[in-house]
């Protein structure tokens, strides 16, 4: 394949990448955006195999080989995996962009004649300015992603851990890694690219280990923007245009959605890329008040929906870890039936994942335009009967707009409390991801529901029947 023709073929696979993105943000164009992204991805590969030309029957076998497994892999993955386990999901996806970023880094420099970046054995200055920065972003992105994986599926507290003077650790870790980034550029010796990736590997560790869970999302984000740049570091490196631009593509949107994610939850775009934020913070749950709270029941709950004119509802993790969606849109479709306006008001954060709640309500044939963003729909909560809040707990916390002391404070969220009524499903009293209890149960307006999401949905289901 002449190089005119690839270059051809990488920019067709750029512009496919890029409306993939453009189609992923919306629902309703996210099976399209997912379709070119396939498309896109199916022609670099082939173009960048075209362009190898790998001589002999084993190179091609190791590369089908390794083409096929991750197919199967991939494939079973995606079948099996749950939704709510779609974060941690994502996160360990990250971790292993982040190491072949490393393994490719480490290969160019045992083997630099073979990627083209060597004179007379000695690795071109730029090169090693590529590897270097590719090895070290990747390695951060591994253990950064590999923690958070951890986090997300329980397997590792959420909470914050603190280690004493970890800011000066970081800083300590950082100005070592510059140095020995600058040393490999000099000098382009054994011991200085793998003290790169050694340090990287601590640096990615550190970073993550002292954010707390409520602070998960915007790290599943900010690990996609690193994972992108690691990309597009060892891009250069194998002179590779579709993995550049992917790369690119991949960190800068992924750094945009890391600062509309900051100001959902009212952080620091800086302090998340610093790392280290949250640990402040997300502090242990405070101890629950006293007061008895409203307790309804689903006939309740079925006879003030069906009479009020507008109900807003309000998804969250609950929902998503009971499989509720389904069970959801019947309620709405029942409440439609006898009159009532229904619509769905999406907290950016809701769920442990960007858009995660977009993907479960589209999983159950919400219709696109009953579904709202918090900028769009937080005005109305004055005007509806009910707010129906369903497994959301911090996104709809008052204490975000009214207790200066709370740790959630400044944070965007949806004001339910405005509504007429207030419903709240959940199974007991214990305070959300933030680790803080929500005011919210012992308002007068507020009736709480008790139980599973999905079940005490099917019972109100049944009630309206």
């Amino acid at each position: 394949m002449s190089a005119n023709l690839a270059a051809l073929l990488y920019l067709v696979a750029g512009a496919l990448f890029i409306m993939a993105l453009r189609g992923l943000s919306s629902p309703a164009s996210s099976r399209q955006g997912n379709m070119f992204g396939m498309v896109g991805m199916t022609i670099a590969v082939l173009t960048t195999l075209a362009l190898a030309k790998p001589v002999g029957v084993l190179p091609w076998l190791l590369i089908v080989g390794g083409l096929g497994i991750g197919a199967v892999i991939g494939g079973i993955t995606a079948k099996r995996i749950p939704m709510t386990a779609m974060p941690q999901l994502v996160a360990a996806f990250h971790s292993l962009v982040g190491l072949a970023a490393v393994f490719v880094a480490a290969a160019a420099y045992y083997a630099p004649d073979a990627f083209g970046i060597a004179t007379d054995g000695v690795i071109h200055a730029q090169s090693r300015i590529e590897m270097a920065l590719g090895a070290a972003i990747g390695a951060i992105t591994f253990t950064g992603s590999v923690i958070a994986f951890l986090k997300l599926d329980g397997r590792m507290s959420g909470s914050p851990i603190l280690l004493p003077g970890r800011h000066v650790i970081n800083i300590a870790l950082g100005l070592a890694l510059l140095a020995a980034i600058v040393m490999f550029f000099q000098t382009p010796a054994e011991i200085w690219f793998w003290a790169i990736v050694v340090i990287s590997f601590i640096l990615g560790f550190l970073l993550i280990v002292p954010i707390g869970g409520a602070d998960m999302p915007v790290v599943v984000s900010m690990l996609n923007s690193y994972s992108g740049w690691a990309a597009a570091g060892i891009g250069f490196t194998l002179a590779n245009t579709a993995l550049i631009i992917t790369g690119a593509l991949v960190g800068s949107s992924g750094a945009i959605l890391s600062y509309i994610m900051c100001k959902g939850m009212n952080r620091s775009f800086f302090s998340v890329i610093l790392g280290g934020f949250g640990g402040e913070s997300a502090g242990p749950a405070a101890k629950g008040e006293s007061k008895p709270v409203k307790q309804g029941s689903a006939d309740d709950a079925a006879f003030m929906m069906k009479n009020a004119e507008t109900v807003i509802i309000v998804p969250g993790y609950g929902m998503a870890v009971a499989q509720a969606q389904h069970a959801l849109r019947e309620m709405a479709d029942h409440l439609k039936k006898s009159g009532v306006t229904v619509k769905y008001a999406i907290h950016p954060v809701a769920g442990r994942m960007p858009g995660h709640m977009n993907v479960l309500l589209a999983e159950a044939n919400v219709p696109y335009d009953e579904v709202f963003e918090l900028e769009d729909i937080n005005s109305e909560f004055a005007q509806a009967d009910i707010a129906f809040v369903i497994g959301a707990n911090d996104v709809t916390n008052p204490a975000a707009k009214e207790d200066p002391a709370s740790p959630i404070y400044g944070m965007p969220v949806l004001e339910v409390w405005k509504a007429k009524t207030v419903m709240f499903i959940k199974r007991g009293m214990s305070s959300g991801y933030a680790g803080i209890d929500n005011g919210l149960f012992w308002r007068d307006n507020t009736l709480m529901l008790f139980g599973d999401a999905k079940k005490m949905t099917e019972e109100i289901n049944k009630a309206m029947g």
